[in-house]
């Protein structure tokens, strides 16, 4: 069992910076790999980042050169570093984990980003 506490969202203009935080609590095996998505209204959930334990990352192409997901191993807490932000990044981010790429995973409640001036 693995519990996902998200953090950090709110409003930002554009061109702005957000750090969002998820802390891990559970089975460590669990955490494996430790990403992000969102869910824009009326759009299917994508995948933002994820982040292994041994330290590999992907991006989405969307995101790719703006946003840095980072990981604590020692307090088991994934963050996203979200720079230069786009109104089209508003959405619902969510924390997810699981042991592997296929595994069944675990998520977060949801944290809103709003890109507005």
């Amino acid at each position: 069992q693995v519990q996902l506490v998200e953090s950090g969202g709110g409003l930002v203009q554009p061109g702005g910076s957000l750090r969002l935080s998820c802390a891990a609590s559970g089975s460590i095996s669990s955490t494996n790999i430790l990403g992000w998505f969102r869910q824009a209204p009326e759009k299917q959930r994508e995948l933002v980042a994820v982040a292994w334990r041994a330290g590999g990352t992907t991006y989405a192409d969307s995101v790719k050169g703006r946003f840095t997901i980072s990981r604590d191993n020692a307090k088991n807490t994934v963050y996203l570093q979200m720079n230069r932000a786009e109104p089209e990044d508003t959405a619902v981010y969510y924390c997810t984990a699981r042991s592997t790429w296929s595994a069944d995973g675990y998520w977060g409640q949801g944290t809103q980003v709003t890109v507005s001036s």
